[in-house]
C-alpha cells in the first residue's frame, strides 16, 4: 500500500476519540511516497439516546471531521457538514458565508494572539511583504516617474528596505520551520459534543422525553494544540514550566508537563522516518533555505556594499542569491499548494491554504524574474522589467500573507459537503 494511503504506526490522528472512526478509503495525499495530508472521520454509529446513557455523545451523522496536515499545523479543527441531509438538531453554520467572513476580517483587526506561532508566521510575512512593496516603490517608481525621484532613493531607500525585508522573511521562515517541527501529532477533535433531551407534552399535560440530539460547539478549553496555550509559543497545549534536555533519540527539545514539549529540531531518526516524508515540513524547510540564500542578496544590496562591487561580483553575490532564493520561494509555494490537495492534479480551490501557496508561488516567480534579469540591467528596459517584477511579486506575497493571517485566526472552519454523500 502506498505511504499516502495510511498513517504510520503511532501517528494516526484522533485515534483516541471514541466517537469518531477513520474512513480509511478517504486517507490521501498528493504523492504516494509521502505521508497523508488529508483524512476524513465519520461519527461512530450509535443512537443519541445510547450515547446519552454511556456518557459519550456522538457527532450527528451528517457531520464529518476533516483532518488536514496543514490545518493540524495551524491549530485548526475543520468540519464538513452535509446541509442537505436530515438534521435532528442544531448544526454549526458554514464559515464561508458573508457574515462569517466579515467576522473573520474583524478578528484580524481586533485579535493579536502573540502566543500563537501560526499567527506570528502570518503577521511576520505580512510585515515583510509590506516592506518589499515599499522597496519596490523605491526602485521602480523612479523609472516609471523620474520626476518623483529623490537623491539616493534607489541606493539607500531600496538597499536598506531590501535588507530589512529579507531579514523579516528570514525570521518568518524560522518560525514556519518551528511550527512544522512542533505540529501536533495526535491532533485534537476541538469540538464539544452536548446531548440535549427533546421534550413533548402528552394529551394529559405530562411532559416526557421524546428524543436526544447532539449539539456541536467549539471547545477551546480542551484543545491540545499549542496555539491555545498563552504561556508558550510552541510546545504543550497546557500550562507549565519547562526544563531543557537533549539526547540523540528525541532531538533538541524543551520538556513540558503533561507530555508536551517544545521541539527545536527533530532527531535524525525522526527526520528519516517521518519529517522527510511530511510535505508541510519539506515546504517549510525549502522556504527556510530559500529565505537564507535570499538574505545574502539583501545584505550585499546595502549601500556601501552594492556601490563598491564590480559587475561580476554583483552578479555572483547579489543577483545569483536572488535567483536561487526566488526559485526556492516558487518551490515552497508549489509544495504548500500541493499539500492541500487530495490528489496532485486536483486543485483545492475551496481551501484557504491552497490560495496561500498559489499566491506565494506567483510571488516567487516575480522575485526570481527580477534576479534573472538583474545581470542585464545596464539596459534601461531590462532594469524597468526587473524592478517591476519585484513590485508585482511583492504584492502577490502580500495577498498570500493576508489570507494566511485570516486563516491563522479561524480555528474552527465549517465547510459545506461537496458533491453529496460519498
Amino acid at each position: 500500500m502506498s505511504r499516502n494511503a495510511n498513517f504510520q504506526p503511532g501517528r494516526e490522528p484522533l485515534s483516541h476519540h471514541p466517537s469518531l472512526q477513520l474512513r480509511r478509503s478517504h486517507v490521501s495525499g498528493p504523492f504516494s511516497f509521502l505521508n497523508p495530508t488529508w483524512a476524513r472521520y465519520a461519527p461512530t454509529h450509535r443512537a443519541p439516546d445510547q450515547a446519552l446513557k454511556t456518557g459519550s455523545p456522538t457527532p450527528p451523522e451528517h457531520i464529518e471531521r476533516l483532518w488536514r496536515s496543514r490545518d493540524n499545523r495551524k491549530g485548526r479543527h475543520a468540519l464538513q457538514v452535509d446541509y442537505q441531509a436530515p438534521q435532528a438538531g442544531p448544526t454549526p453554520p458554514p464559515t464561508t458565508g458573508f457574515g462569517a467572513v466579515a467576522r473573520g476580517i474583524w478578528r484580524m483587526v481586533t485579535c493579536v494572539p502573540y502566543w500563537d506561532v501560526s499567527y506570528l508566521v502570518a503577521a511576520t510575512f505580512t510585515l515583510g511583504s509590506i516592506i518589499w512593496i515599499i522597496n519596490a516603490f523605491f526602485v521602480w517608481l523612479p523609472l516609471e516617474d523620474p520626476a518623483s525621484e529623490f537623491p539616493s532613493e534607489s541606493l539607500v531607500g531600496g538597499g536598506v528596505s531590501g535588507f530589512i525585508g529579507a531579514t523579516v522573511f528570514e525570521i518568518g521562515s524560522v518560525l514556519l520551520l518551528l511550527e512544522a517541527v512542533n505540529a501536533n501529532q495526535t491532533s485534537c477533535f476541538g469540538w464539544a459534543l452536548e446531548t440535549e433531551l427533546g421534550k413533548v407534552e402528552t394529551e394529559l399535560g405530562k411532559v416526557e422525553t421524546a428524543h436526544a440530539t447532539t449539539k456541536m460547539t467549539p471547545n477551546k478549553d480542551d484543545c491540545v494544540h499549542h496555539h491555545a496555550n498563552k504561556k508558550n509559543l510552541v510546545g504543550a497545549g497546557r500550562h507549565g514550566a519547562h526544563r531543557k534536555s537533549h539526547d540523540a533519540t528525541t532531538g533538541y527539545v524543551t520538556e513540558l508537563p503533561e507530555g508536551g514539549s517544545f521541539r527545536w529540531m527533530p532527531s535524525l531518526t525522526e527526520l528519516r522516518t517521518h519529517y522527510l516524508h511530511e510535505l508541510g515540513f519539506l515546504a517549510s524547510l525549502v522556504q527556510f533555505i530559500a529565505a537564507t540564500v535570499f538574505w545574502i542578496a539583501g545584505f550585499t544590496g546595502l549601500p556601501g556594499i552594492s556601490d563598491h562591487m564590480s559587475q561580476n561580483l554583483t552578479d555572483g553575490v547579489y543577483w545569483v542569491p536572488q535567483i536561487v532564493g526566488g526559485f526556492g520561494f516558487i518551490l515552497s509555494g508549489l509544495l504548500f499548494t500541493l499539500e492541500t490537495q487530495e490528489k496532485w492534479y486536483k486543485p483545492a480551490f475551496h481551501v484557504l491554504g491552497w490560495h496561500i501557496g498559489a499566491w506565494n508561488f506567483i510571488g516567487g516567480i516575480g522575485f526570481t524574474l527580477c534576479g534573472a534579469l538583474g545581470p542585464a540591467t545596464m539596459n534601461s528596459g531590462v532594469e524597468y522589467q526587473a524592478t517591476l517584477a519585484t513590485f508585482w511579486g511583492s504584492w502577490a506575497f502580500m495577498i498570500g500573507s493576508t489570507i494566511q493571517w485570516y486563516e491563522s485566526l479561524e480555528k474552527y472552519p465549517v465547510e459545506r459537503a461537496r458533491g453529496g454523500p460519498q
